[in-house]
């Protein structure tokens, strides 16, 4: 393992309760799904035949935006990269409920543009909104890898399941240790893609029991 990991734990028992103990927070109470998002979730359920298995990371400082990005395989480029507009503490906290569904959605375009050309990969979407269990969050940002998630996704890449903390030099800020530590969350994920414009990604449990705790989905509506 890395050297530069300061705590990676392997998740034996689901990814909340690891990062319960990473924040030191307790139990919040379950939120329920909206019917917005549990028809989503109909329509994009895993089944063996629809998903291929990727590597996704969570990554950010404990006051900073979650970012999140997708490999196909733990050493490659990711294939998506979107800082969400949500905290690293605030997704914690919601992920300790035991179930968090988040959904990007995006206007979707005509066929064709003005000048003949094709509607974006839904992966380049530039502009999003993001529920989180059916709240309005924000604006997330999809953007390319800069220096600094390489950084982070290198050091982690031999973690192939797991969590822990990273700890950042030269920061430049002086408001406490918090600040120099930024928390990731490695697990492999379920890709199924719905259409042209629909994706999802379901967090896979390390060890194969109950439904997944995170499902992403990406909707052009």
């Amino acid at each position: 393992m890395d050297t530069h990991v300061a705590a990676c734990h392997r998740a034996r028992t689901g990814f909340s309760g690891l990062l319960r103990s990473l924040l030191h927070i307790s139990s919040f109470p379950t939120i329920l799904l909206s019917c917005r998002l549990l028809h989503i979730s109909t329509q994009l359920s895993i089944t063996p035949s629809l998903g291929r298995k990727v590597t996704g990371t969570l990554f950010g400082n404990r006051r900073g935006h979650v970012t999140f990005s997708v490999q196909e395989y733990p050493r490659s480029e990711p294939i998506l990269l979107i800082e969400l507009a949500v905290s690293t503490s605030s997704l914690v906290k919601e992920m300790s409920s035991g179930l968090v569904r988040i959904a990007l959605e995006c206007e979707k375009c005509p066929p064709l543009s003005e000048d003949g050309r094709p509607p974006v990969r839904l992966f380049n979407e530039p502009m999003w909104t993001m529920y989180c269990n059916g709240r309005t969050c924000g604006s997330p940002l999809s953007r390319a890898c800069t220096d600094s998630d390489w950084h982070v996704l290198s050091t982690v890449q031999t973690v192939s399941v797991g969590a822990g903390v990273i700890p950042l030099v030269n920061v430049g800020r002086k408001n406490g240790a918090s600040e120099g530590e930024l928390l990731y969350m490695r697990a492999r994920f379920e890709r199924v893609i719905g259409g042209h414009d629909s994706e999802a990604f379901y967090m896979l449990n390390p060890d194969g029991s109950g439904g997944p705790e995170l499902g992403i989905f990406l909707l052009r509506i």
